[in-house]
């Protein structure tokens, strides 16, 4: 019996792993920065409301 099968299903099980979680990473960093902008742009615009 060899232990190829369970050495391959780690390694696929891990690279599904690090797969997901980099998706929702990305996924994320782009909630997060259309968050930023919009905070940035009503941050400018209460500026030039204030003198």
């Amino acid at each position: 019996m060899t232990h190829l099968p369970y050495i391959l299903s780690s390694y696929g099980l891990t690279a599904i792993a690090a797969l997901w979680l980099s998706i929702a990473l990305r996924l994320r960093l782009k909630r997060a920065r259309a968050r930023l902008a919009g905070l940035e742009r009503a941050a400018r615009a209460q500026e030039r409301r204030s003198p």
